[in-house]
């Protein structure tokens, strides 16, 4: 494509062009990273990301000698190259992107979910519901990247636009008729989702986190609406928890395109609604009676534990039942939907003890987590955490303290500790612990892998352990480096070490 019939595609931002009379392009990929310039690549256009820690455009020469034939930036540079001109080149460069790539999200139907908690947990059951109907869905989240063909890990939950538009118009080519995406709230502040329209959106819930980045609670919902505003196709549909008070919000403000979902009898919203009763739950799945907005009843069985996971299937249900799958389909999707990598992902093991591994890292989520947990064996449960560094400090003694109020026995370890000493961050959760009227036996090893083996060989049969924290992360981050470690690999690594067999999960 020409680089002037780009830049007169491109209207979401404001642009302007400069050098045009030397020369228009054919341009074919647009590149952000300068190391990701080659010189046989072809027509590329390199975009100047200005970010927190780098400039791309002092990179611009860098991708010039490297072969790029055009620049996207914020100022005019001194080189004698065409360059289109914008305010914000992390905006534009997402739709500049699809343009390039042919549009690929108007080819498929996109499913957007947002919220502080659930957009993961919902994206697999979305994504079982479709493959169920027999369709191909891709997949962008926290945890893998899915074309449709095959995953990789994410590295984070909303890539930058080029990323997100190449990754698109690989789940066309694989054939994929659906896509799902988490949705973060620095991927739609920061407009890394220019070139998508979506035509279902999902809000789960809002509660305090990213602070440091959005400041305060309202800018956090500010974010999350673009989703229902910026970023809504014509016809997109939306299904927002009632039970949220942010999700109210949602509801009150767009009436004609959402739907309700609840758990509660007080629904507090004029919407058609769809409503669940938890009719059977223990440690292995629940059933959950549905009733819908037109009045039916149906009943689907999930092994995912918890009433916030029930909350997530029914925000799932309202998604699928809105764009018409049948009944029987999206009960096989739920119910086929096993465990969510990192969302209370079970081993059962052959010893008697039921070991989870968690996200949980929020005062709100660790609750959730516990409190589910807690309804099976109160007097038997361990967890085992630690704060990451560089993030949210205040946080730390409330969850020590909510672990406190949960638990028996609980470890405190290393996360991530980024810049931030591992002991410091410990003893500022271990206040939270001790802080709690009868407060139960804590021990702290900063070793993860030592406290994980250390948990699991002074359990007995009938406790339930909880590894939190790090969920499905595959990797401990250090000031300047980081080193692999999975929770999960490392249960079954003991598991193996001692001769303990995994029972059916």
């Amino acid at each position: 494509m020409r680089l002037s019939h780009l830049f007169h595609k491109m209207r979401g931002a404001e642009k302007t062009m400069e050098n045009a009379s030397l020369a228009d392009p054919d341009i074919v990929k647009l590149k952000y990273d300068s190391r990701r310039v080659a010189p046989d690549s072809g027509g590329v256009i390199f975009a100047c990301v200005s970010g927190e820690n780098s400039d791309g455009h002092d990179y611009a020469r860098n991708a010039l000698s490297s072969g790029a034939a055009a620049l996207l930036c914020e100022r005019r540079l001194p080189f004698d190259v065409p360059q289109i001109i914008s305010p914000n080149v992390r905006a534009i460069m997402g739709e500049a992107a699809a343009i390039l790539y042919g549009n690929p999200s108007d080819k498929m139907t996109m499913i957007g979910l947002t919220g502080t908690n659930g957009k993961t947990t919902c994206a697999y059951i979305i994504r079982s519901i479709v493959r169920a109907g027999g369709a191909k869905a891709g997949m962008l989240g926290t945890i893998v990247y899915d074309d449709g063909r095959s995953e990789i890990s994410a590295d984070r939950t909303t890539p930058e636009g080029p990323d997100i538009q190449e990754m698109l118009a690989a789940m066309v080519a694989n054939g994929a008729r659906y896509c799902v995406m988490e949705t973060s709230s620095h991927g739609l502040d920061q407009g890394r989702l220019a070139g998508c329209l979506f035509d279902r959106a999902g809000f789960s819930n809002l509660t305090p986190e990213h602070l440091e980045y959005h400041s305060d609670m309202e800018s956090y919902f500010d974010a999350k609406r673009l989703l229902f505003t910026k970023y809504a196709g014509k016809g997109c549909i939306g299904a927002v928890n009632a039970d949220d008070e942010y999700g109210l919000r949602l509801l009150e403000e767009f009436p004609d395109n959402t739907r309700a979902y609840s758990l509660t009898d007080d629904i507090r919203s004029s919407h058609s609604c769809y409503s669940a009763v938890v009719a059977l739950h223990d440690l292995n799945g629940m059933s959950l009676e549905v009733s819908c907005p037109d009045g039916t009843l149906f009943t689907v069985t999930s092994p995912l534990i918890g009433d916030y996971n029930a909350s997530n299937i029914l925000e799932c249900i309202a998604i699928a039942d809105s764009l018409g799958m049948d009944r029987d389909v999206i009960q096989r999707g739920v119910s086929e939907c096993r465990n969510v990598p990192g969302r209370l992902e079970r081993y059962n093991l052959s010893n008697g003890i039921t070991v989870f591994v968690d996200y949980a890292h929020s005062p709100d989520g660790m609750k959730q987590t516990l409190d589910t947990l807690a309804r099976f064996n109160r007097r038997r449960l361990k967890v085992l955490w630690g704060a990451g560094g560089d993030r949210s400090p205040l946080k730390r003694p409330v969850v020590g303290k909510i672990m406190a109020q949960y638990a028996n026995h609980v470890i405190i370890t290393t996360d991530n500790p980024r810049s931030e000493n591992p002991a410091n961050i410990a003893r500022n959760v271990e206040q939270g612990v001790i802080s709690h009227k009868g407060a139960p036996r804590v021990d702290t090893i900063l070793d993860r892998r030592e406290a994980i083996y250390f948990c699991l060989d002074s359990s007995k049969s009938g406790d339930i352990v909880l590894i939190a924290g790090k969920g499905p992360e595959r990797f401990i981050e250090f000031k300047d480096h980081r080193v692999p470690f999975s929770d999960s690999g490392t249960v079954l690594e003991w598991a193996l070490d001692r001769s303990v067999e995994l029972a059916e999960r």
